[in-house]
């Protein structure tokens, strides 16, 4: 639990932050790691106006009458941005009610939205944020129609009901070994099912109508080629990344590999095709025979390459959705100690998840001009036992309580006093 002290301050900051829109602050006494150049800002000065960084300086001065927030020396990042995860979606794996990250049947496949059926009041959200995540983006599980999962959508955890930040980012499907025993079998005729909806796609209309349905998730694959959304292909296997490369070259369509445990292995090739990678760091044990090529240096490797990379998948294997803050610190944490320089690794959750979904967004940077999505940290930010001490979302601070603190306060005999 974060120190009662910090919590009562943050909590005078919130309240003042939700009567004042477009308050000016100022994070005084901050190691400020802006992501640009590999070093951080000492002593930095951020100023906030109007949802925005208005200016970063070193030793810099406090305009009068602004609410000021002391770093102390500590790190302050950009809000923490998980590449790929599924909060808001799922709650509890074994309450049915809580379990919204699929549609079963194949009527919906390339055209479901995540977003429609997802849950702003997760506890897992306020956890989330609670450990300095600000953006995410939340896709679907597969679906009922082999191979799609359907379409993803990036968060913005502000306080309130209104967490989504933009619908229908990416498409995404699901392709390897055992993805799809029944409707499809073997990998190759999963590719094929892919490639001929592509194919369906691009061909004319027909004289006669589809149904609403299948018109639905054709005009979706269109969105894919026409360049306004990526292709987002969950996978691991060498060979499946090298279809996936091709699949990207052959039909002139964006194309971010999801999970790449054997990503590695491809890396001067997915370079060349641009084609970035949101991976585990931690992933280094095989889930199946897909992952036998699993190694912690992935991130490394790809990186060295040209490859872009950003994290996420973080929590484990079976669910996608808790600690997606913890989980994804600590995997950034492990990403530095097998290789990535500290700023790389800090791109790969700030900088480089926007940039992958949303193109053309400079974002996740602490410069004039960029949204004023910001975390006071109480040491290094990659360190489990590290927590952050105030968060801010565009320009506000944000509340840092979370059902575990109010279960802890309710039954820890220490918390009562």
């Amino acid at each position: 639990m974060r120190p009662a002290l910090a919590l009562l301050a943050f909590a005078a900051l919130v309240a003042l932050g939700s009567t004042a829109q477009g308050q000016t602050l100022a994070i005084v006494h901050a190691r400020a790691w802006t992501g640009q150049g590999g070093d951080p800002v000492s002593d930095a000065t951020i100023v906030v106006d109007g949802g925005r960084i208005a200016s970063v300086i070193a030793h810099g001065p406090i305009p009068a009458g602004v609410t000021v927030i002391d770093a102390q020396g500590h790190p302050v990042t950009a809000g923490l941005v998980n590449g790929a995860t599924q909060i808001g979606l799922t709650e509890i794996t074994s309450a049915r009610d809580t379990r919204d990250l699929a549609a079963t049947g194949d009527a919906v496949g390339a055209a479901f939205d995540v977003t429609l059926g997802l849950n702003p009041n997760s506890a897992l959200i306020a956890l989330a944020r609670a450990d300095g995540v600000t953006r995410a983006l939340s896709f679907p599980a597969p679906s009922g129609a082999a191979p799609f999962s359907g379409l993803a959508a990036t968060l913005r955890l502000r306080d309130g009901p209104d967490v989504v930040d933009r619908a229908r980012v990416a498409l995404f499907v699901t392709l390897g070994g055992s993805a799809w025993p029944r409707a499809a079998g073997s990998r190759g005729a999963q590719w094929q099912l892919l490639r001929d909806a592509f194919d369906d796609a691009k061909a004319p209309a027909p004289a006669t109508p589809r149904p609403a349905a299948r018109e639905a998730q054709l005009a979706t694959l269109r969105d894919v080629l026409a360049g306004r959304i990526p292709l987002a292909i969950v996978t691991q296997r060498e060979s499946d990344v090298r279809q996936a490369i091709r699949l990207a070259s052959d039909y002139a369509i964006r194309v971010v590999i999801v999970g790449g445990g054997e990503a590695w292995r491809a890396a001067p090739e997915l370079a060349a095709a641009r084609i970035p990678v949101v991976l585990d760091p931690e992933a280094d044990l095989p889930y199946s025979f897909d992952e036998l090529g699993d190694r912690q240096e992935n991130a490394v490797i790809l990186a060295k390459a040209g490859v872009a990379v950003a994290f996420g998948l973080a929590g484990g294997r079976l669910e996608q959705n808790y600690n997606a803050g913890l989980a994804l610190r600590e995997a950034a944490g492990v990403a530095v100690s097998n290789g990535l320089p500290y700023a790389e690794a800090l791109k790969a959750v700030t900088v480089n998840p926007i940039a992958i979904w949303r193109k053309g967004e400079a974002a996740g940077l602490i410069a004039p001009g960029q949204a004023a999505d910001l975390v006071v940290w109480d040491g290094d930010p990659f360190e489990p036992l590290t927590n952050a001490t105030a968060v801010i979302v565009e320009g506000k601070p944000v509340s840092l309580a979370t059902r575990m603190d109010a279960l802890a306060r309710r039954y820890l005999p220490d918390s009562r006093k």
